[in-house]
């Protein structure tokens, strides 16, 4: 016998929302936080450092609203902790349901908490918002913004109107059904083998055969409600035989248990709309005085079918049991690995080697299969003395060459140690990307850019990905903030919109300004923070240093030209204000050219404390 449990997330994209801002936001110690308090908790911050009022973060009126778990909570919490389900029994009446089961963000859990509130301590009203043509309306309300009449649908002019203080966020709907699609995804590995989406908010599992692996039904319910409270959601689970009905009972009452073969009993005194049929046949049934299921499944089927098609008949026998309603289930991935027992152990380097050109085409050809491109692989050698050997590699972007991946793996063959030999060789995918189609150049005669994504993994398969980036410059005039690292292979910016002619910036002709300017020459070489020199002789307030000692070494000054006056950003520190640096450009006797500077200008003591520092190296 079938039995489905449907479970009913009322609250997804809500507490989806409250999760992302308690993950963006620095955890604080009460709602009346300071200021330093915050910029201490947030740990890094972009760069140029310091205290940013324009972070979305920062803002005043986000101060206040982080939620964090109480006092003496761990992380993961035990599997018995906090249980909100609660056990009562309906006897003889219409419904016959036999356990209810409900659980919320309010029970401690990981990423759990209660819902944000303002800094008053208050919880505010959320809501998300969508635009359906020129109207912007409400797709998802909080359950405080629900007590204060706002519901999906209606206007977002009208809910600012009638309630003061709502807070609106953008809806996300591909996002919360990909993160639902991940949830069915862990609940057929986890629960049960056969799962599918129930709309946008909910889950249809089948539990025939499995429910005694978690002690029964009840057990199991109460276990899965548990698992997505401390996940933090509000979650509602219905079993019954049929699809219909659990569906029913999930999203028209407190859930429960519904006993085998009394289907027809627990939807009696629920409302038509329970059976999932178009909103146009519900107002129809209204008007003719069919309120609840009970009355709709006494009537005949005929007259029924010839007046509202059959789609009504088809719901209703297929959530009382007289017609099937097959699930069509998520299948998760299944990892892509390769494998290759041996008879008798190797040993040798040669061996290995051309066992995995073996294991590499294999391992492309499951890949082409997948539309995939692999990102890491790692290869799993199982020694005779049972202690395994690994190797892996990483690439800088996906990629499904055997040829290129077997190089890859070749060169670290010197890493396994083969002891008394391997008897099992393993390919696996540890992660991989989609992998498109590429571009390509339209005309013969002209070059195609130069693929950089085998030098990088061949780089970086001896030094380690780490330790590979590139320059990007940065609008700025200190000149540790002007430059950043950014990936190897991260793709240039685009360049922006063209310019309508009747647009007033056509008026500019200057064009845009440089961001490292030619004029002002840099070195190839800055030290990643200034170094103190010593023994300096310079006449103030303008002259170039004559002779300095750097890392205990002497070098007199031939040749220079400066200074070049930078001063501090006060738009990003306030300690900046006054600060000035003048840059020289010297040549020691040796022909070897270094980059120094002077903190503060030679005449105010506020710029700088007169000390030398040298931040670069020239050729």
């Amino acid at each position: 016998m079938q039995r489905v449990a449907a479970l009913y997330l009322p609250h997804w994209a809500i507490e989806r929302l409250w999760r992302a801002e308690r993950t963006a936001r620095p955890p604080e110690a009460g709602p009346s936080a300071s200021l330093e308090a915050l910029h201490a908790a947030a740990g890094s911050v972009p760069r140029g450092g310091g205290w940013r009022p324009g972070a979305r973060w920062a803002r005043e009126d986000q101060l206040g609203h982080v939620a964090v778990l109480p006092s003496g909570t761990s992380s993961f919490l035990p599997e018995l902790s906090s249980e909100r389900g609660t056990m009562h029994s309906m006897v003889e009446g219409r419904r016959t349901a036999s356990a209810v089961f409900a659980g919320g963000p309010s029970t401690p859990a990981f990423g759990g908490g209660p819902p944000p509130r303002d800094k008053l301590g208050e919880e505010f009203p959320l809501v998300t918002s969508i635009r359906t043509g020129n109207r912007v309306e409400i797709a998802a309300a909080c359950p405080h913004a629900l007590a204060l009449g706002l519901r999906p649908g209606m206007a977002v002019t009208q809910a600012r109107a009638q309630v003061k203080g709502i807070h609106v966020r953008p809806a996300d709907p591909e996002g919360d059904l990909a993160e639902l699609q991940r949830l069915a995804v862990r609940a057929a590995r986890r629960w049960c083998p056969v799962v599918t989406l129930d709309g946008a908010d909910g889950l249809l599992l089948d539990l025939t055969g499995t429910a005694h692996l978690f002690g029964g039904e009840a057990a199991m319910a109460r276990r899965i409600i548990r698992f997505l409270a401390r996940a933090g959601f509000t979650a509602r689970i219905a079993v019954a035989d049929t699809v219909g009905a659990a569906h029913a009972l999930a999203r028209h009452t407190a859930g429960g248990l519904c006993p085998a073969g009394q289907q027809a009993r627990a939807l009696a005194d629920l409302p038509v709309a329970a059976l999932r049929i178009e909103e146009r046949a519900v107002e129809l049934l209204k008007r003719l005085g069919v309120e609840r299921i009970g009355g709709l499944s006494a009537m005949p089927r005929a007259p029924l079918a010839r007046r509202f098609g059959m789609a009504l008949v088809l719901r209703l026998d297929q959530a009382l049991g007289h017609l099937p309603e097959p699930l069509d289930p998520v299948v998760p991935p299944e990892p892509i690995a390769v494998a290759q027992r041996f008879a008798e152990p190797i040993a040798s380097p040669e061996a290995i080697t051309h066992w995995l050109g073996v294991l590499v085409p294999r391992l492309t050809d499951a890949l082409a299969q997948a539309g995939l491109g692999a990102r890491r692989i790692e290869l799993v050698a199982d020694r005779v003395d049972g202690v395994p050997q690994r190797i892996l590699v990483g690439l800088a972007r996906p990629n499904r060459d055997p040829a290129h991946l077997l190089r890859l793996l070749v060169r670290r063959i010197e890493e396994i140690e083969p002891g008394y030999g391997i008897d099992v060789m393993t390919l696996h995918l540890r992660r991989a990307d989609p992998l498109g189609p590429e571009p390509f150049t339209e005309r013969l005669d002209e070059e195609a850019a130069p693929d950089l994504a085998p030098l990088v993994d061949t780089l970086a398969t001896r030094v380690g990905m780490r330790r590979l980036w590139r320059s990007r410059p940065v609008e700025s005039d200190v000149p540790e903030r002007s430059v950043t690292r950014a990936p190897v292979l991260d793709p240039p910016v685009r360049p922006g919109a063209r310019i309508k002619a009747d647009d007033v910036r056509q008026l500019d002709r200057k064009g845009e300004m440089p961001v490292w300017h030619p004029e002002w020459p840099r070195p190839a070489r800055l030290l990643k923070r200034p170094e103190r020199v010593d023994d300096v002789i310079a006449l103030l307030p303008d002259q170039p240093p004559r002779r300095f000692t750097w890392r205990g070494q002497t070098h007199q000054v031939v040749r220079a030209d400066g200074p070049e006056r930078i001063h501090g950003e006060w738009w990003r520190r306030m300690a900046e204000a006054h600060s000035v640096r003048d840059y020289f450009q010297v040549e020691d006797d040796c022909g070897r050219r270094y980059w120094l500077f002077r903190s503060g200008d030679g005449e105010r003591a506020v710029t700088g404390d007169l000390g030398w520092y040298l931040h670069g190296v020239f050729g």
